[in-house]
């Protein structure tokens, strides 16, 4: 399954060679998609490549081929649409504008000496390390005691990278997240950057500024200007299996 962003420099890509019969350059195409740097251009090819939809030819600039395209697309059918968001359904893609939110989890019928749990999904992956794209995709759910879960929305999230390992938290363990869009110096959260990439960082604000915190010195600390993150909520439990 492709991200909303990867779909659509798929079909740039494709459309360009039928047209012109040579690809698109990073600019056109970080234009076309309205992104803010050619890094997620970068980004969003290196994950085209992986899936097989396309291949970098070496040697050659600008050189890409398209080995195949979406089901839907092969077949005639047109894709559904979707709505751009971050809600907080993470972390493979390309976002601007906010989502609907899950459903809230609601509780399994239950005897009365059970103790309660509620279902809660897990939305995909987030990056703790160099931060990759956001996907609106519900993977799975986990079932979570309640007396755990306190008051509000959460959800869950996969990790990937070790950018937060002195944190105590590793590649493939599973954070509970609370969702809101505020967050405390010192907090775990996850930040949305530029509409575009979301991580899992400690939060620092600098005045009208906003440090992203790795805990791992071989990560640097990253600095946004005022209106380029958001908060998508803040860690409040983290899930390991052995």
């Amino acid at each position: 399954m492709l991200t909303q962003k990867q779909h659509e420099l798929l079909m740039f890509i494709h459309q360009r060679l039928k047209d012109a019969g040579v690809p698109p350059s990073f600019d056109e195409m970080k234009d076309a998609l309205d992104l803010r740097s050619k890094s997620g251009i970068h980004r969003l090819i290196t994950a085209l490549e992986e899936r097989g939809f396309i291949r970098r030819l070496p040697n050659r600039a600008r050189a890409l081929e398209i080995l195949k395209l979406p089901d839907s697309i092969v077949s005639g059918q047109k894709p559904a649409a979707k709505e751009k968001g971050f809600a907080p359904e993470v972390i493979e893609g390309s976002l601007s504008k906010k989502a609907p939110a899950p459903k809230a989890p609601k509780p399994p019928a239950r005897s009365s000496d059970e103790v309660p749990v509620l279902e809660i999904p897990v939305m995909g992956r987030i990056a703790a390390g160099v931060p990759i794209e956001a996907i609106q995709t519900q993977s799975h759910a986990i079932a979570m005691p309640a007396d755990l879960m306190g008051r509000g929305e959460h959800y869950a999230l996969e990790v990937k990278g070790d950018s937060m390992v002195e944190a105590g938290i590793y590649d493939g363990d599973t954070v509970l997240i609370k969702r809101g869009d505020t967050a405390d110096n010192g907090e775990i959260v996850v930040a949305l950057i530029d509409d575009e990439e979301a991580t899992l960082k400690r939060l620092r604000k600098k005045g009208a500024s906003v440090a992203l915190e790795a805990a791992n010195p071989a990560y640097e600390t990253r600095i946004f200007g005022p209106g380029r993150v958001r908060i998508q909520g803040k860690m409040i439990a983290l899930f390991r299996r052995y």
